[in-house]
């Protein structure tokens, strides 16, 4: 079975080659794909320059802009469907998501679940490292998914998830419309919907070390005023 981990960059030097390195490490054989939305930094740059080392099993997307953490994972999506993957992981590039925990995100999707939610909310409060505010507004935020969905999901808007193929191609990604952190939680929504096996596997998340967070007053608010309007909408599968 083939595993692809999927990671969206912006301005990620920093971490970038530590990732790459530390992903490949792990008893498993996974391929990366790196989708860098033109970082000014160069990290697309030192991408390329780390693919000499890994040349079969690190790939490289580039986009011209800022085009959207949930647009990002969809092109990911896509391409490893074409691909021919059968398991997709998506995570962050900072380390908030431990790389070891892909083993076991990856181990439940094989028993036979569609979405493998890297959860911080299903076990208590396992967050380290982030200012009282932000995990208010995190913990509450999943709280008031599940009150307005009524999904039984306790970590709605984590970024660190697991999905199968069959998962993929039964969600139309072309009509997935939230483009921010929204995104997260439209997902998991609608596979839930769509009557896929969703289950959540405790992880411990780490405040990023180094680099800048790409949180925004807009990404929060167009996440809370989608998901208003996510029990109206019409949940449909690919043809």
């Amino acid at each position: 079975m083939r595993n692809l981990v999927i990671i969206p960059t912006y301005n990620e030097k920093e971490n970038i080659s530590k990732m790459i390195d530390k992903v490949f490490s792990l008893p498993e054989n996974f391929e990366l794909l790196i989708i860098d939305d033109g970082s000014p930094d160069g990290t697309a740059a030192i991408v390329k320059e780390r693919q000499k080392k890994y040349p079969s099993t690190l790939h490289l997307l580039e986009r011209s802009g800022k085009l959207g953490l949930g647009t990002a994972y969809l092109t990911g999506f896509k391409w490893g469907l074409e691909q021919g993957f059968d398991f997709m992981c998506e995570m962050d590039c900072d380390f908030s998501h431990n790389p070891d925990d892909l083993l076991r995100l990856f181990a439940a999707a094989r028993q036979g679940n569609d979405v493998v939610v890297g959860s911080r909310y299903v076990k208590g409060v396992n967050v380290v490292n982030w200012p009282m505010s932000r995990l208010l507004m995190s913990y509450f935020a999943s709280k008031y998914v599940r009150c307005v969905t009524r999904m039984p999901v306790h970590d709605a808007t984590a970024g660190f998830v697991c999905y199968s193929r069959k998962a993929l191609e039964t969600i139309d990604l072309d009509h997935v419309r939230m483009k921010g952190y929204g995104f997260q939680v439209e997902m998991k929504y609608t596979a839930w919907r769509l009557g896929l096996k969703v289950h959540e596997e405790s992880i411990v998340f780490v405040d990023r070390q180094e680099g800048v967070s790409k949180m925004s007053g807009g990404i929060f608010r167009e996440a809370f005023f989608g998901v208003m309007k996510l029990p109206f909408r019409t949940i449909r599968g690919r043809k």
